[in-house]
């Protein structure tokens, strides 16, 4: 093949000015043009006003989804400052602040001294990606008001609107809102999830001390009645919500902090923790300046460190540990504990493949020293509560020997076996996690189908039966003795548990759960991706777990016959063939279609539809897990009534 000629000279080279680079590449800012990336145009608003109350100069934030579309953020903070640019004296701060990616208070000069929102793009970029943007300000008694649409083109000037209404201490009110309406050719879609952003705002105020969010979801139609969150309690209050679904060891929750400053950067470091009867070592959540980050990092390390040296000097000092006993591991001591480490720093250095690991070496330090005194003193001060979480610790190091065995055994028998893949694997030829596929089918019936069905070059099928074990209510030796569950570790060869799985040994790059769209079905959904989160949190986090969408409904238009995913997909058909007259088929399981109906609709590349299964808020996931899995009925149905709006479809 020969390449068509072309000229490649300076006129080849395109400069994007201003906003126009982020309508052209949004995922680069957003992460993408799904629901994902709409939600995160709220979160950037509302980061900003969670600066101010870091900050100490914002008590409330108000978020409203508005009847028309829109979405408001409002807060009490300073406001933005109005005054004329020191960069450009013929536009107003705020015009900069609104339309010049990397412009903001957080890059030195004093206006914040830690700050979630950190790249100075989050305000501009929102307006980038709007299609009408409204801020409003005030300032030194005056309310201040501009207007943007289209991407950004200013369409009012800052300008006055009238005084500032006055406190009730009397003082003239200061602050910024801003309304932004999603532009509906950048997104996928453009109404926005309540739950979804009910989540991440109890988080943030968990985050903050004393820092009340309101929501008011003012759209037709709304179920959500308007939510305030406020903790005084902050991180302790999140580590009893947490630990809400499941029995804990003790009702006290501990805490500890500590702050220093050097050569002009401030650093510190708040912990909350307590333990619970559970079996998981996963429940470690850690923040920098409010950001979650989910792959750990620093102060992570340090935390884990000096917990392990803390709870094992206790243990030889107060004769809990004989003397030719081996120290207690990290994971022996972690099971069962709920812990949220929350750091603030100047300038944080986030790394690793989300962006979301913290790299702060000397952040390290500071939480190693902190824990390593003051959670000694609490154990001294809380004698029958540290005895509980030796007893327990002490239980878990028995059982980690016990799932060491039962591994071993597990891997002489593959041994013996020979490939050590489970016999009823029906593997792909392709040895390349790029391009393999893995999918998880309930009921032999239908993983024969799937077998028949499928690209035997990328597809490989593993058939699994009935209802598997229920990992939130059992130890590993235990998990590690279900037939299935053994079968499910060996095809995708990653390993298993907190310290031994590792991503880059999975032999699938997608892993599919394919299960009938009954309750059944959910169930078993819901028990893998338990097993999944819990065991295999990193094939979850960088996105390796997919759930097939096999269809709802088949009817027939003429001789041709039509497949429809749900129930919106139904109404839709209905509206466009409203003299329909033959009969709405549910498809009660994948067992009924045979291998070519199952390929159209379900598995083929090209027409298939997969939900991709993410972890954005790891903390809301445990919690999520617990209540579904746990053994508390009354939370169970509490989440099932106040979520029961959210349900796509219900077969009862």
């Amino acid at each position: 093949m020969t390449a068509e000629p072309t000229s490649y000279g300076a006129e080849a080279i395109q400069v994007l000015e201003g906003l126009e680079a982020v309508r052209k590449r949004p995922g680069m800012y957003i992460g993408s043009t799904g629901p994902a990336g709409l939600h995160h145009m709220v979160y950037e608003i509302v980061d900003n006003s969670v600066d101010e109350a870091m900050a100490g100069h914002a008590s409330d934030i108000n978020v409203v989804l508005l009847a028309n579309g829109g979405c408001e953020v409002s807060d009490n903070g300073r406001g933005i400052p109005v005054d004329p640019s020191t960069q450009d004296p013929d536009k107003s701060a705020a015009e900069v602040v609104l339309t010049v990616l990397h412009a903001g208070g957080k890059f030195g000069g004093g206006g914040y001294k830690v700050s979630g929102g950190l790249h100075g793009v989050g305000v501009s970029v929102v307006n980038a990606l709007s299609s009408r943007v409204e801020v409003e300000i005030d300032r030194e008694g005056s309310r201040h008001a501009m207007a943007f649409v289209d991407g950004g083109q200013l369409s009012e000037k800052l300008h006055v609107i009238g005084t500032s209404p006055v406190t009730a201490d009397g003082s003239p009110r200061t602050g910024t809102t801003v309304r932004f309406w999603p532009d509906p050719t950048i997104f996928d879609e453009i109404s926005f999830r309540a739950t979804t952003l009910l989540e991440r705002l109890q988080m943030m105020a968990f985050l903050n001390a004393g820092l009340r969010i309101t929501f008011v979801d003012e759209r037709p139609g709304a179920t959500t009645e308007a939510v305030e969150y406020c903790y005084e309690g902050g991180i302790r209050d999140f580590v009893r919500h947490v630990n809400a679904s499941k029995e804990s060891l003790f009702s006290d929750v501990g805490y500890l902090r500590q702050a220093e400053e050097k050569d002009g950067e401030s650093m510190e470091v708040e912990v909350a923790f307590q333990w619970n009867t559970g079996y998981h070592s996963d429940g470690l959540h850690s923040f920098a300046n409010g950001i979650n980050t989910i792959e750990g990092g620093m102060h992570e390390e340090g935390f884990k460190k000096a917990l392990t040296n803390t709870v094992n000097r206790y243990a030889r000092e107060h004769q809990l540990l004989k003397e030719k006993e081996d120290n207690l591991q990290g994971e022996d001591i972690r099971e069962g504990l709920t812990a949220i480490v929350s750091v603030r720093l100047t300038e944080p250095q986030f790394e690793g493949q989300t962006k979301a690991k913290l790299g702060n070496v000397p952040m390290r330090s500071l939480v190693e020293r902190a824990t390593n005194e003051k959670l000694a003193e609490w154990l001294e001060e809380h004698p029958s509560e540290a005895k509980r979480v030796l007893q327990k610790a002490l239980q878990a190091a028995r059982a980690r020997e016990a799932a060491r065995n039962a591994r071993e055994a597990t891997r002489r028998k593959s041994a013996l076996d020979g490939a050590g893949l489970p016999g009823k694997l029906a593997d792909c030829s392709s040895k390349d996690p790029r391009e393999a596929e893995l999918y998880i089918v309930e009921g032999n019936s239908a993983g024969g189908s799937a077998k028949d069905a499928r690209n035997s070059e990328t597809m490989a099928i593993l058939p699994i039966r009935g209802k598997i074990l229920n990992v939130e209510r059992a130890r590993l030796e235990r998990m590690l003795a279900n037939t299935e569950i053994q079968a499910l570790i060996s095809a995708i060869g990653g390993g298993v548990g907190d310290e031994e799985f590792a991503a880059e040994k999975i032999r699938y790059g997608k892993v599919i759960i394919m299960c009938d769209a009954d309750v059944d079905g959910s169930h078993i959904r819901t028990l893998l991706l338990t097993f999944f989160f819990r065991q295999m949190r990193p094939l979850v986090e960088q996105g390796h777990v997919f759930i097939a969408q096999p269809p709802l409904y088949s009817t027939e238009v003429g001789r041709n016959k039509v497949y429809l995913k749900d129930d919106a997909a139904k109404a839709a058909f209905l509206a466009q063939y409203p003299n329909h007259k033959n009969e709405f088929q549910r498809l009660k399981g994948l067992g009924e279609m045979d291998a070519t109906e199952l390929w159209e609709t379900t598995m083929d590349p090209t027409r298939r539809t997969l939900l991709q299964v993410s972890v954005e808020q790891a903390a809301i996931a445990d919690e999520v897990f617990s209540i579904l899995m746990g053994d508390d009925v009354e939370s169970r149905k509490t989440f099932i009534q106040s979520n029961a709006q959210d349900v796509r479809f219900l077969d009862i």
